[in-house]
């Protein structure tokens, strides 16, 4: 019986070790652990398996598409493939992606002008969120003073800052 209380890694030590209070039996951890890792909890992440697969199965059929679009028909059929679709295809597949990835960023673009406001809009230029300056008594200290909320600066303000100049 001395033989079976032996641990095989630290881990498992330092999980024994955090788990003073509990009641365990060490036969049940040597069946539930024994082996070189415990799958599932030290496994790699779904993630990183899809993301390995991906990359393989992208590889393998970028290479397939070369050989089919490439690899004149005698080669192919001296091999023993005979059933494929036309070469025309290499190209039209390829010119058809590409035109409807630019269709997708022009109609993309073309909503997003649909939905915004003219600039003569006073939408544009007031909404629901705009808020007055809130001023606070000049009167206190620097330190005294609280930070000032966040507010739209009226468009008054902003012409006379920006073109007061031109005014005189």
């Amino acid at each position: 019986m001395e033989d079976q209380l032996s641990f095989n890694s630290p881990r498992r030590t330092l999980s024994y070790s955090r788990n003073r209070g509990a009641t365990f039996s060490v036969f049940e951890a040597d069946n539930k652990a024994s082996g070189v890792g415990v799958s599932g909890e030290h496994g790699p992440n779904p993630s990183e398996v899809y993301g390995f697969v991906g990359a393989i199965s992208t590889v393998v059929a970028t290479v397939i598409f070369m050989v089919w679009a490439y690899v004149p028909d005698p080669w192919l059929h001296y091999i023993g493939i005979f059933y494929y679709p036309s070469k025309n295809w290499a190209l039209v597949l390829p010119t058809y992606a590409m035109v409807t990835v630019v269709t997708v960023f022009l109609f993309y673009i073309g909503l997003n002008f649909m939905a915004t406001t003219p600039p003569t809009s006073l939408n544009s230029i007031y909404d629901e969120n705009i808020k007055d300056i809130v001023c606070f008594d000049p009167a206190l200290e620097e330190d005294d003073r609280p930070i000032e909320p966040y507010s739209d600066i009226g468009l008054d303000q902003i012409n006379m800052l920006m073109f007061k100049e031109w005014k005189q």
